[in-house]
């Protein structure tokens, strides 16, 4: 899972996400209000820690400006204060949970699964496009009677292009939020992934290919 941190105490920043790769995730920090909401906006992000107070804008505005974009990524917020007021004010702008300094590292991991798993309680167990399905828990894709199982890799590529099909998405998009922004990954790797899923759409006999458009990036479309 890939987690953005926007904190401008770039000491407490980094310790989070230390914390976090330590459980894991994959994290990325972000220091003024900003590029935060740049970040945020992105789509690359599975969950956002997000301090209240920051330079450029706080942090009220920026999930208020992510959920006015469309952006549903749960948002955590850290702060300081601990008046109700605050925490309403933050809740009311669109976070989903708000946390105090200073915290515990176990606290914050908690709050973060209890976020994802909130989130995936609204999923469906599988998702579908065109004459497939893809199934969330066994990994199998499945198009009429063909069933073919998807490695961790092949499944994670599948699963965001399937969750995308109104957008294009960059080998960079790819490489980021299935091998994390640390990897040793590069484009060819994405390619490579692509080349067996086109395989296994043939195998089932799929009407969905992977189309590739130059200089941009991959996007599903049903051929007759």
């Amino acid at each position: 899972m890939n987690v953005l941190v926007v904190e401008d105490e770039r000491n407490l920043a980094d310790a989070i996400v230390q914390i976090l790769e330590n459980a894991s995730y994959n994290a990325e920090a972000a220091y003024d209000g900003r590029s935060g909401l740049r970040s945020a906006l992105s789509g690359l992000y599975d969950a956002v820690v997000l301090d209240v107070m920051l330079p450029g804008m706080s942090g009220y505005e920026i999930v208020h400006e992510m959920r006015r974009e469309g952006v549903s990524t749960p948002v955590l917020l850290l702060t300081a204060r601990t008046a109700t007021a605050d925490k309403v004010e933050g809740l009311d702008a669109g976070a989903d949970d708000y946390m105090t300094k200073p915290f515990e590292a176990d606290e914050l991991l908690a709050r973060l699964r209890a976020l994802t798993r909130r989130r995936g309680d609204v999923m469906l167990d599988e998702v579908a496009f065109g004459d497939i399905t893809l199934a969330l828990d066994t990994h199998d894709l499945t198009c009429g009677d063909s069933t073919v199982h998807l490695s961790g890799k092949e499944f994670e590529v599948m699963s965001i292009l399937m969750s995308s099909t109104s957008r294009v998405v960059s080998k960079q998009d790819l490489l980021l939020r299935v091998w994390g922004a640390d990897a040793e990954a590069s484009e060819n790797s994405v390619e490579a992934y692509v080349s067996f899923l086109r395989k296994k759409l043939s195998h089932v006999g799929s009407k969905v290919q992977i189309t590739t458009l130059r200089m941009l990036g991959y996007r599903l479309e049903i051929f007759s």
